[in-house]
């Protein structure tokens, strides 16, 4: 069922429609496993412009009375006393929680393995979901109700998951949606965002989301067009194809989104371009998200709250026994990392230089958008991997799984991810970027390609 078409029907239909969405997800854990913890539908159906629809929310975004994990052991049972910014704007417009969606611990990973709950691709369960908001995707995907997920992106866990799920995904501009009530990864990086299974859903979300929040000093308060005006562009949008991603991802993909893109030359003006900084994106981002993530982890520690246990030795010893127990292999790693590139000694030779290179990715965008709309690329360099591939790659060889996704997050510009096809019975998808704050454009762009 269509959004809008729910949004026309009376509240008696409605909550009709709301509880077979719930008793649907249901099934859909069962099968697929989405969810870290599924919400039940308390029977009412509120007014605003949601009108009851059920919305999910990524298991990083806290929620109150429901416990809210990260993905992390360290968390198993915090319940937040408090809600999200985004998940107070959902309530305001008449949403329903739906639940909490797996995702890869604190952010930390491309395919959604390194948690306690796995999802199972929708299209199939051999094959990963795409991390980090590898919950939301899937079961996005699998739904045949309407629903909205709620996800977060810090280097592409937004566009990965909802490429392999066949799926929209926006990730909005850094600043675009308050991160009030998101448990952190990279501070500089994070971004909530929104995945659907319609343009429309995309454009709702955000309209509803987005906003200068006080409790958040990096929010924007920049105003965002309404969802009812959105639609394909009244004008032929200039096209920049960043040519050299071809080289890292499958011919057949690059091919599809090239035929996608000039089937509709009526209204796409395209043209090649070259991204000089992509090739060392990629390691600027890697740096300066773990430095971050190391002190962001540090927080967690067992007292406040969290995994705790019996104080036993002096503080030393408690720490590392809590997080030596709480926390999983990636995590370690990535604190490791971090830390080390923080030190004195190290912090001029890594850090800083992360910086430097993060600032020539930014200028770079910013003179391509001097001559274009739209930046294009293919979403992610292959179709989702099977999980027994997946065990079998190296920690650096995962990380370079991202190098199409990187570049506009650590950038902070906003992308959609457009479903453009299918490889091997496998979705595959197109990623539109926009300059700051030109999200209007990306929905739009997404409209020509819904019915194509």
């Amino acid at each position: 069922m269509k959004i809008k078409e729910f949004l026309e029907k009376d509240a008696k239909t409605r909550k009709e429609i709301v509880e077979k969405a719930f008793e649907e997800a249901e099934k859909i854990q069962e099968e697929y496993s989405p969810f870290i913890t599924l919400n039940k539908f308390d029977g009412k159906i509120e007014e605003g412009k949601l009108k009851g629809i059920p919305v999910s929310f990524k298991d990083s975004i806290c929620t109150k009375g429901i416990r809210t994990t990260a993905g992390s052991k360290i968390l198993m049972n915090y319940v937040p006393p408090f809600d999200a910014h985004v998940v107070e704007k959902i309530k305001e417009n008449g949403g329903k929680i739906l639940g909490k969606t797996a995702m890869d611990e604190f952010g930390f990973g491309s395919f959604c393995i390194n948690t306690f709950i796995i999802p199972k691709n929708a299209y199939d369960k051999e094959r990963v979901s795409g991390g980090s908001s590898g919950g939301a995707a899937t079961l996005t995907a699998k739904m045949s109700y309407p629903h909205i997920a709620i996800a977060e992106s810090t280097g592409g866990s937004i566009t990965t998951p909802a490429s392999f799920n066949g799926v929209y995904g926006l990730t909005p501009t850094y600043g675009r949606v308050s991160r009030y009530g998101l448990i952190d990864y990279s501070n500089s990086l994070d971004k909530i965002g929104i995945m659907s299974k319609e343009i429309f859903g995309i454009a709702l979300g955000l309209e509803i989301i987005a906003g200068k929040d006080p409790r958040d000093m990096t929010s924007a308060n920049v105003p965002v067009a309404s969802y009812s005006k959105i639609g394909k562009p009244n004008k032929k949008l200039k096209i920049g194809v960043i040519k050299n991603t071809e080289k890292y991802t499958r011919k057949e993909i690059f091919s599809e989104m090239m035929n996608k893109l000039q089937k509709n030359n009526d209204i796409l003006e395209i043209h090649d371009v070259e991204m000089n900084t992509l090739d060392y994106a990629l390691y600027s981002y890697y740096i300066i998200a773990m430095a971050e993530a190391s002190t962001n982890l540090s927080k967690y520690c067992g007292l406040r709250y969290g995994l705790q246990k019996e104080i036993e030795g002096n503080y030393n010893e408690y720490f590392s026994k809590i997080r030596a127990e709480g926390f999983g292999d990636e995590a370690k790693r990535r604190i490791i990392i971090g830390t080390f590139v923080r030190m004195a000694g190290y912090k001029d030779k890594y850090y800083e230089k992360a910086l430097k290179v993060r600032t020539l990715v930014i200028n770079e965008f910013s003179e391509k958008f001097k001559d274009f709309d739209l930046l294009v690329l293919p979403s992610t360099p292959n179709i989702a991997p099977k999980f027994k591939e997946v065990e079998r790659i190296e920690p650096i060889e995962a990380y370079k799984f991202d190098i199409l996704t990187i570049p506009p997050n650590l950038a902070g510009l906003p992308h959609l991810t457009i479903p453009i096809g299918k490889l091997e019975n496998m979705p595959i998808g197109m990623q539109a970027i926009a300059n700051k704050f030109e999200e209007e454009k990306l929905i739009s762009f997404g409209y020509i390609f819904e019915n194509d």
